[in-house]
């Protein structure tokens, strides 16, 4: 297909995907009653108000929270889109007010109101916060997709035929970039950098310092262009981004929602630097002038005569005056905000934010690309003369909710599809996390084999031999259930084996790992799975000393992190041999390439085996000490 057919189809593909997913959000909430919503994670009720305060960028912010005693799951998380209702207003969803949660533990959750101000019903009857659909990410993408198409000329046409291959990019010479603080392929990645006319590619395999050499690069190429666009799919990504240009001195201005953005990126968002500009306190004063001027004007009563009238419509015209100078105050801060920056930072769809709607970049950094939707990446692109990509294929891919659209290719990134049209990228290939026996299968599988252990992990002393074990439960009759509501994959008797190794581990080192404040992650692909880890382990008064240094989640939350010691709960014993999404290799490479110092790994050989993926992996344990059978291991004295 020509790039303009394949995007056609990418539209199509899109359109398939939000279908998909606004079933999903009709079946949780809009036909369903609260409590099937509460039941289901989408909606918290029955909630009261705490407390509220006016927080970044003039909103309001109130703190809610719901009955200790309920301790149903949801599916809230920060950053989610959601709108506070009133039960006695329930038929009139018309008054539900739109929010953004910026803040969540246990029963306590903070929201961010899109208004100033809190709604005349807050305290009338009971409340309830429904999670909502985002319509406008898929708008923002479609929108984009639609643009890239109908280009027939210009610097977007000629960047969608360069990533679909129909032409080839250029490269300029002469220009060789060598840093002391950066390895060989570090340096080559940079070199690459400088002399792309049109598209960079950085392939990061885990722990090869990505994040440092694109930082590296940013910070050089903004000495020759000034300014750069700086962007990746997450929130959680482009604050790390953030936080590591700022910490190098770069002026950094953070587009986006303030509720969606981490503590420590917070203080180069755009409400918050707007708030600390000269000219903010002319700013309030203008606002508060006008709003007592409308109030004033508003005061005067339905029966009065000509000169009322008259005085009415005076103080009504001025109010609306003071509130266009304030706006012509806040478009002047925003611009000199703007133009002082060197760093533009935002997540994809955030890339077309209104302060930088109409503005070009010469260079546009996409990190995490990897993870990104195809249509989410070209919001960005459209803005650029050239392109820098960096991101790690061989990872997790986008979440897509659509079966039938992954499947006819919407999970393959542009970042994919790049490396394969053109010859644009340089891997790095010096890792800096994992003792070699965690790094060595891992750089076999998915890297050709050119992964190399830095010196300074290769002597780190491991803190139990071997450094890589695979528990093997088969014919233990550890078989894997069905959790009833969640349709979500358990298996018990898994747990409470990972639950024993990490004690009896614990029991023997447990003293350097809290002196050493070494971390340890635990890791399993299905959420079932993961509440009942967190209720054995966490619930256990064993742990309780080492919870600061513990935490269990999914192989998806644990992206982009690393902790000393990784456990993983591989769940899937059945006489089928049915692994779901075990096939997903790349799932594993990331749960696997956590681990720093020792990885434990627990499955079912005679189930998983059936697969050339964990039949490699067992072979890789045996070969290197690191096999044993569930039947070996001494039973837990407890």
């Amino acid at each position: 297909m020509t790039s303009k057919e394949q995007l056609v189809f990418l539209r199509k593909l899109l359109k398939i995907e939000k279908d998909e997913d606004f079933q999903q959000y009709q079946l949780k909430v809009l036909n369903t009653s609260i409590q099937g919503r509460v039941k289901d994670g989408v909606c918290w009720y029955p909630v009261r108000v705490q407390s509220h305060h006016i927080g970044t960028g003039e909103r309001m912010v109130l703190q809610i929270e719901k009955s200790p005693d309920d301790d149903s799951r949801h599916v809230f998380q920060v950053g989610s889109v959601i709108s506070l209702f009133n039960n006695n207003h329930s038929k009139e969803r018309a008054n539900d007010i739109g929010a953004v949660v910026s803040y969540l533990r246990k029963n306590v959750m903070k929201i961010v109101l899109n208004s100033d101000a809190p709604p005349d019903w807050l305290h009338d009857g009971k409340l309830g916060i429904d999670l909502m659909f985002d319509e406008a990410t898929y708008r923002e993408m479609d929108k984009a997709l639609e643009k890239v198409t109908d280009a027939d000329k210009g610097r977007v046409s000629e960047l969608r035929n360069l990533f679909y291959g129909e032409k080839k990019v250029s490269i300029r010479s002469g220009h060789l970039y060598q840093s002391i603080k950066l390895n060989a392929k570090q340096n080559e990645a940079l070199t690459n950098i400088f002399n792309a006319n049109d598209i960079a590619i950085v392939h990061g395999p885990p722990g090869t310092g990505k994040t440092t050499t694109i930082v590296h690069a940013i910070k050089e190429v903004v000495k020759d262009e000034r300014q750069v666009l700086v962007c990746a799919p997450s929130n959680a990504a482009v604050d790390l981004l953030v936080e590591k240009l700022s910490d190098e001195g770069l002026e950094v201005l953070r587009l986006g929602h303030p509720a969606r953005i981490s503590g420590a990126a917070v203080k180069q968002s755009l409400d918050h630097q707007i708030s600390y500009h000269d000219s903010y306190k002319l700013l309030k004063e203008v606002r508060k002038k006008s709003e007592e001027m409308k109030k004033i004007g508003l005061k005067y009563k339905r029966h009065f005569g000509p000169s009322e009238r008259k005085q009415r419509k005076y103080i009504l015209d001025e109010a609306r005056n003071l509130k266009f100078e304030a706006d012509h105050i806040e478009h002047y801060i925003t611009k000199d905000l703007l133009n002082k920056a060197e760093v533009v930072a935002a997540t994809l769809i955030n890339a077309n934010h209104q302060l930088i709607r109409a503005r070009t970049f010469k260079s546009v950094f996409i990190d995490e690309a990897s993870q990104a939707l195809e249509a989410a990446s070209w919001i960005p692109i459209m803005k650029a003369e050239r392109v820098i990509l960096a991101g790690d294929h061989h990872q997790l891919p986008p979440t897509i909710k659509s079966i039938e659209a992954a499947k006819q290719g919407l999970e393959v990134t542009l970042f994919e599809k790049a490396i394969k049209n053109q010859e644009a990228a340089v891997m790095l290939q010096t890792q800096y996390r994992m003792h070699p026996d965690i790094m060595q299968f891992a750089s076999e599988m998915f890297y050709e084999g050119k992964l190399e252990a830095a010196p300074s992990v290769r002597v780190r002393n491991p803190v139990d031999l071997p450094v890589f074990e695979f528990i093997d439960t088969s014919g233990t009759g550890f078989n894997e259930e069905v959790h009833e509501e969640s349709l979500s994959t358990y298996n018990l008797e898994e747990a409470r084996l990972v639950h024993s190794h990490l004690q009896q581990l614990l029991k023997g080192i447990g003293e350097q790992v809290i002196e050493d404040r070494m971390s340890i992650g635990v890791i399993a692909p299905y959420k079932a799975q993961i509440n009942l880890l967190n209720e054995i382990i966490m619930d256990d008064e064993f742990f309780i000393p080492f919870k600061g240094n513990l935490s269990i989640n999914t192989v998806d939350v644990f992206q982009g992190q690393e902790r000393d010691i990784i456990y993983i709960s591989l769940v899937r014993s059945n006489d089928k041999g049915e692994i779901g999404f075990l096939k997903e290799s790349r799932r594993l490479n990331v749960a696997m390439t956590r681990a720093k110092t020792k990885l434990v790994m627990f499955g079912d050989s005679a189930t998983l085996c059936q697969h050339q993926f964990f039949d490699k992996l067992v072979d890789y344990t045996q070969a290197i000490g690191g096999y044993k059978s569930a039947f070996e291991l001494t039973p837990n004295p407890d």
